[in-house]
């Protein structure tokens, strides 16, 4: 080596030690704090102790292990597709060339800027299941409806009675995971501005061969729009996968009991997985317990990635 590279590689480092030492100390050492702290029973309070696999034959046995799972993946599975869908409808709605566009696209992409505890606190009072704006406005909706179905039974000689009315949301099990769902498609604006420049990347003499060969919108749609917007619909699963996994902070507030804490309200309908994390390092001080199961969250996600990767990544299709 040279004097001139010896001086460019010792220049070269200088100016990047700053930054390895920020990813030393503040990301790779907590991952590797974190993974030999899963083989220890640890409770912060006190000195690691090895105690090799035992943690992790716990999880195996933990019953709120897999009622945290199944909580994820009910709530990914509204959660995940209702995101990409909105998104992809409303890019498709502003990239037709509605007037007051710039308008729209603020209006939209807002929510996404509203902090996340902001954002939940919000949502306790839009999903109130007595004084909640939302079933004001359902409330609304199902009077007139109830006394047209009443008014019909009784034209056909039924005595029974219809009454149809909102849901408690977040007071049963039923709709809280739905009502946290709607929190998240709320804010999908960063979604939706990425399909946007998406379609707008979509090269339009395919849209005019496809009008010339007569195809409508909908063919359109299917034959020319979703395949040039594979990449984006790709890059959206795998972010929205991940970001499904980790949900903590709206099941968090709207899921805490009168005294706080990860409760999972109502009867743990809420307990998430990464909510369940928190509880087990934070609150009940197993912080072994708890990295033993952040490792096997990053192997669930990894797995999911490469099934997601295997399974659509073979439709995606790149422009040449």
């Amino acid at each position: 080596m040279t004097p001139a590279n010896r001086r460019n590689l010792r220049n070269g480092l200088l100016f990047a030690l700053p930054w390895l030492v920020g990813l030393s100390t503040f990301l790779a050492y907590p991952i590797l704090s974190s993974l030999y702290y899963s083989f220890c029973n640890y409770s912060t309070l006190q000195p690691p102790v090895w105690i090799g696999l035992q943690n992790y034959r716990d999880i195996l046995h933990d019953r709120l292990i897999y009622k945290s799972l199944g909580n994820t993946l009910v709530f990914g599975a509204l959660a995940l597709p209702g995101s990409i869908v909105t998104a992809m409808a409303l890019a498709i709605l502003l990239n037709s060339g509605v007037r007051g566009l710039p308008i729209f696209r603020t209006i939209f992409y807002l929510p996404c800027l509203v902090p996340a505890v902001a954002s939940a606190m919000l949502g306790l009072w839009v999903f109130n299941g007595q004084y909640g704006v939302l079933n004001y406005a359902l409330g609304k909706l199902f009077d007139p409806l109830n006394h047209a179905i009443n008014g019909g039974l009784g034209l056909l000689g039924v005595a029974s009675t219809v009454h149809l009315s909102p849901p408690s949301w977040l007071a049963d099990p039923r709709w809280a995971k739905p009502a946290l769902a709607i929190l998240s498609i709320w804010g999908m604006g960063g979604t939706m501005v990425i399909y946007l420049a998406g379609l707008q990347d979509v090269p339009q003499e395919l849209y005019e061969a496809a009008e010339i060969d007569g195809a409508g919108w909908w063919r359109r749609l299917l034959h020319v729009t979703l395949p040039c917007l594979s990449p984006v619909i790709y890059f959206t699963l795998i972010m929205g996968l991940i970001g499904v996994l980790q949900a903590f902070t709206q099941a968090y507030i709207i899921g805490s009991g009168p005294l706080g804490g990860a409760n999972g309200n109502p009867a743990q309908s809420t307990l998430l997985y990464a909510l369940y994390l928190w509880a087990q390092a934070f609150e009940y001080l197993r912080m072994g317990y708890g990295c033993a199961m952040a490792w096997l969250l990053f192997m669930m996600i990894v797995a999911l990635t490469l099934i997601a990767h295997r399974v659509a990544g073979k439709r995606v299709v790149y422009a040449a």
